[in-house]
């Protein structure tokens, strides 16, 4: 509990032991306040803007020089699921979109076989929030440098899931070293959101015999969002 509500809450005792001592001198039972939460969405809605703003003008690593668009994401607010990629492809860096090439097409069926899109209850975003150079694996100085924008929007969101896809995009989450093959398959957290990971679409698309490991980590998913 918070500590405005904490104050309501021996406020609201306080004016009960008064009631109770005009009326009767004796002290009754009451039932517990129903505290409404204040409605935060067009604030978080702001700072989300406001972060965006600010990964598009982001000069904290060195791939700021080559981008043509940088790419902090794009959903809805409070989604269901939110999708963690590892960085923007050739499609991303010109659209400032993320996931719109073929990998990004690939995922979208993903989703909506498990009733989740980008419009209605999803929000899209990647690690590194700008393309790396023939698409290379991010640098350890890149994610550092990015990871604070991915863990405010975390923050802003409040997904309820997420769905890690790749073998870079899980590791830095889940401060691990196994590839894909090894993390997938379980259940984790991030910043206390339920996490699954599966393989990246691209490599999907690659290789169609990981197709069936993809879905099992989806049933996964959809099955903890049905049951919570």
């Amino acid at each position: 509990m918070s500590d405005a509500s904490n104050r309501a809450k021996q406020y609201y005792e306080l004016l009960n032991l008064y009631g109770d001592y005009v009326r009767t001198g004796f002290r009754s039972a009451h039932a517990a306040p129903v505290l409404k939460k204040p409605d935060d969405t067009a604030a978080r809605k702001g700072a989300l803007e406001k972060l965006g703003a600010e990964v598009r003008a982001c000069t904290r690593c060195d791939l700021c020089h080559n981008r043509l668009k940088a790419v902090p994401g794009e959903g809805t607010l409070d989604p269901l699921v939110m999708v963690v990629g590892e960085a923007p492809g050739a499609d991303e860096d010109e659209t400032g979109r993320p996931f719109v090439g073929a990998a990004g097409q690939y995922l979208d069926k993903w989703l909506q076989a498990i009733h989740v899109t980008r419009r209605t209850n999803a929000y899209i975003a990647n690690v590194i929030k700008c393309r790396p150079p023939q698409n290379r694996d991010p640098r350890p100085e890149e994610t550092g440098a990015c990871l604070p924008y991915l863990t405010r929007q975390v923050e802003l969101l409040r997904p309820r899931f997420i769905l890690v896809v790749g073998r870079v995009a899980a590791q830095v989450l889940l401060r691990e070293e196994r590839g894909i093959g090894a993390l997938r398959g379980g259940t984790y957290r991030f910043q206390d959101v339920p996490l699954v990971p599966t393989y990246h679409p691209s490599a999907v698309l690659r290789d169609q015999s990981l197709r069936a490991r993809v879905w099992d980590d989806l049933k996964r998913l959809k099955s903890l969002f049905e049951h919570a």
